[in-house]
């Protein structure tokens, strides 16, 4: 039946439409999906009837919460090798999104997370609503941010990018647009027209008629001591920064930062460095395919998805616990050759030394 189906796939004039469909899981990817995804991209590249491409999410909660972390977890539990496998076709299918020929419209309404990020944010036409909650919240599970996370949150203007992915936190619709996330706002109770519209003219055109200015976000207004506390050169830095710098709100950041992975903070912050000087998305999916095989080895990772899906009790218990007790030895291991090889997008990808 075409409503069992995790992944509907159709055409409506020249618009070709994905649809993530398993609305009870929020729309959660797996393997079998990113790479029906991926073929059906093959089909519409070589189909010159089709003009440009949208994804949505089927269900009124958001496009995507992210990967399919239950099965992450049970693969880091058994020592599997699933997880390495759905890397790497899903890392695959973010960077051919980047380059898709034809204008790919990403429909960012509601919760967009993880690998709902992947799949939406690396498209030339991102559109966010009054609903949208935006995030790469994979230090509180264990994980370094991927899908090329680490390659938007680094660009984002100051340190932005370095307090998103720290902290795990969600933005909306205007803060989205600030950090590079997503380009146009449209109100939710206009995307049905807009997606009627889409399907015969010109896509940017039509978005352009349709989009208007988001309701503030708070980031703008955080830049001061976002960009002086982000700066530093370690967690902990960033973190005492946080705390003694008197704004309310940094010290909620740091209170927060205080609860995710302390081993996954750390390689986070040194992804983000590295990304930086990094020049292609490419290479920095790379990068990110070494960290989230590493992570999978860790103690972490089950733990934190224990934690936040599993039980539910939100008190994973980190090893090491502390910030200090992570080694530079630890670090360095998200960094190393997987041991089923690299991804190998990017030839050069592996010129940036610590």
């Amino acid at each position: 039946m075409a409503h069992e189906e995790p992944v509907l796939i159709g055409r409506v004039g020249h618009l070709a439409h994905i649809t993530l469909n398993r609305p009870r899981a929020l729309n959660a990817l797996t393997r079998p999906m990113v790479r029906r995804i991926a073929e059906a991209l093959t089909e519409w590249e070589r189909d010159d009837s089709v003009a440009a491409v949208v994804i949505s999410g089927a269900g009124e909660r958001g496009l995507c919460a992210g990967g399919d972390i239950r099965v992450i977890y049970e693969d880091a539990r058994t020592g599997g090798g699933e997880s390495f496998l759905f890397w790497r076709d899903e890392y695959r299918l973010n960077a051919r999104i980047a380059r898709y020929p034809k204008p790919y419209v990403a429909l960012m309404d509601g919760i967009v997370m993880g690998g709902g990020v992947g799949v939406s944010a690396h498209g030339d036409v991102r559109i966010v609503t009054e609903r949208s909650a935006v995030a790469m919240p994979e230090t509180g599970i264990g994980l370094v941010p991927d899908v090329g996370g680490t390659y938007l949150l680094s660009r984002a203007p100051g340190e932005l990018g370095t307090h998103l992915a720290l902290t795990g936190r969600a933005v909306g619709a205007a803060d989205a647009q600030l950090c590079g996330l997503a380009d146009h706002f449209v109100p939710a109770d206009r995307l049905p027209a807009l997606r009627g519209e889409l399907a015969d003219g010109d896509v940017r055109e039509t978005v352009r008629r349709y989009e208007s200015i988001a309701p503030e976000g708070r980031l703008a207004a955080d830049r001061e001591w976002v960009d002086a506390c982000y700066a530093a050169d370690s967690v902990e830095e960033i973190v005492s920064g946080l705390l003694g710098h008197g704004h309310p709100a940094a010290k909620e950041a740091a209170e927060t930062i205080l609860t995710r992975s302390p081993t996954a903070l750390k390689a986070t912050l040194a992804s983000l460095r590295r990304a930086r000087r990094l020049t292609t998305l490419e290479e920095v999916l790379d990068q990110e395919f070494r960290a989230s095989c590493a992570a999978l080895a860790t103690p972490d990772l089950p733990e934190g998805v224990r934690a936040q899906v599993i039980d539910k009790d939100r008190t994973p218990q980190w090893s090491p616990r502390e910030l200090g007790q992570v080694t530079d030895a630890d670090v360095a291991r998200f960094f190393a050759p997987p041991p089923g090889g690299d991804l190998g997008l990017a030839p050069s990808s592996h010129a940036v030394r610590p």
